[in-house]
């Protein structure tokens, strides 16, 4: 009888990385479940608990128990492990755990942590780590830092520990906040409208949290020196932006009309910059304009930077799709940016991230509505919140049934791990085509 040799399958990174996220959320909401994890003692409801670990690990924001109010001390302080696992990813940080003990890292595991921070090459992606990881913990100390003297006056010594915990969710992009009470929950930032502090180092923290890792390298290598940065980088920055005053103009005019001076200038910029996967609001969504809340749907999409600590499809995927428009226009074979040529393979892939989140979007916000019986505009605010791990919400999530927060749950976490990381886990090479078709054409358009 002959022998027959079966071959150890190993986990693709890919496959290492969502199942890394999944663990990692199931092991937060098991932990607050317990009772020692509520302000009252009492053990929380496995998807009340199993929510609020996915949107914390996913750094999205939105929850169906105030965080602020609900949640111990201890139980807030998993939240912002979570946030801080989440925001730097799973794979970053257990690597992190790896370099400070000493231990070597092996080759697969580089290959890994390649791949979850979307570097161009695994040389010196250890040296990368540990910068980031360096970069991260300076930049939440010195927000936290600048927060203190504001939490302080008005919250006495628990003033430090919201500092610390509004600047880590900050830069994360999750949009947890400490700010509600028993009697007034889910109020986020509009009690601190009016502080200028407050208002810049949050949006400042939002920002660098969410332009990427590669681009503090360059900002880092080369100071303000444009010129010298990597194309990508040079996308990002300018796409980001023209993503921060375009829309920020737009909300001064269309919505804060009645504030004045000051106010309204910090309203609309907080405005433009939160929606990109931050989650905090500093005024009433729910009296937005329809057109402002549609904007606000077309910027949670799009989202954050590769390889930071937002959510969304990403500015350089928005930026490769207008930039494909413009070629077609143009008559160009081409599609480039700052001198360079961009792949042809690129533009495909970012096709199929955009149109997998509008898919995303549209089916999951369409189910919640046609569910729960609520307009769908409102459904389709809640969607593109969740799979752009953004956290902004008209009001709703916390009122849905556990079917339309299981679907939300599913949003939060596919619109974390990204789009390509979950086919790629899914459908392996071996899949592919050994030969081409004959080709043929079909008219579009």
């Amino acid at each position: 009888m002959p022998w027959r040799i079966h071959k150890k399958r190993h986990l693709t990174s890919f496959q290492v990385i969502i199942l890394g996220f999944a663990g990692v959320i199931l092991f937060g909401a098991l932990i607050l479940m317990l009772p020692i994890s509520s302000a009252q003692g009492i053990i929380t409801p496995f998807h009340k608990a199993l929510f609020t670990s996915t949107s914390a690990v996913c750094v999205t924001g939105l929850v169906v128990l105030d965080t602020g109010s609900y949640w111990s001390v201890f139980g807030q302080t998993v939240i912002m492990f979570l946030i801080q696992i989440g925001g730097l990813g799973v794979i970053t940080t257990a690597t992190s755990v790896f370099i400070l003990s000493g231990r070597k890292i092996s080759i697969m595991q580089r290959s890994t942590m390649q791949n979850a921070i979307s570097a161009p090459k695994v040389g010196g992606i250890v040296r990368l780590m540990s910068f980031i990881l360096k970069g991260t913990l300076l930049i939440e100390l010195i927000g936290a830092l600048f927060m203190i003297p504001v939490f302080c006056h008005d919250f006495g010594l628990r003033g430090i520990w919201m500092s610390i915990f509004h600047s880590v969710s900050a830069f994360c992009n999750a949009g947890f906040d400490l700010l509600g009470t028993k009697w007034h929950p889910f109020v986020s930032l509009t009690s601190y409208a009016v502080n200028p502090v407050i208002n810049i180092v949050i949006m400042l923290l939002i920002i660098i949290g969410g332009i990427g890792f590669f681009t503090w390298e360059d900002i880092y290598l080369h100071k303000f020196h444009f010129k010298h940065y990597h194309m990508q980088s040079k996308v990002i920055l300018t796409t980001t932006l023209c993503l921060i005053l375009l829309p920020a103009v737009f909300f001064f005019f269309q919505d804060y009309g009645n504030l004045s001076g000051i106010h309204r200038l910090l309203a609309s910029l907080f405005q433009a910059v939160t929606p990109r996967t931050a989650g905090f609001n500093t005024t009433d969504l729910s009296m937005l304009t329809g057109a402002s809340k549609a904007m606000m749907i077309l910027l949670m999409l799009i989202g954050g930077s590769p390889s930071s600590t937002a959510g969304g499809m990403k500015t350089t995927t928005f930026a490769l799709l207008l930039l494909n428009v413009l070629a077609t226009f143009q008559s160009c074979d081409d599609v480039t940016a700052f001198g360079r040529r961009i792949d042809t393979s690129v533009i495909k892939n970012a096709t199929t991230i955009a149109m997998m989140y509008f898919i995303l979007f549209f089916a999951g916000g369409m189910t919640i509505s046609v569910y729960e019986g609520l307009p769908l505009s409102s459904c389709l605010f809640e969607a593109a919140s969740a799979v752009g791990t953004v956290g902004l919400t008209l009001g709703i999530t916390p009122k849905l049934h556990i079917l339309s927060q299981i679907i939300l749950i599913i949003l939060m976490y596919l619109g974390r791990v990204g789009g390509l990381t979950l086919i790629y886990a899914v459908f392996s090479d071996k899949n592919k085509r050994k030969a081409r078709l004959p080709l043929d054409k079909i008219i579009v358009g």
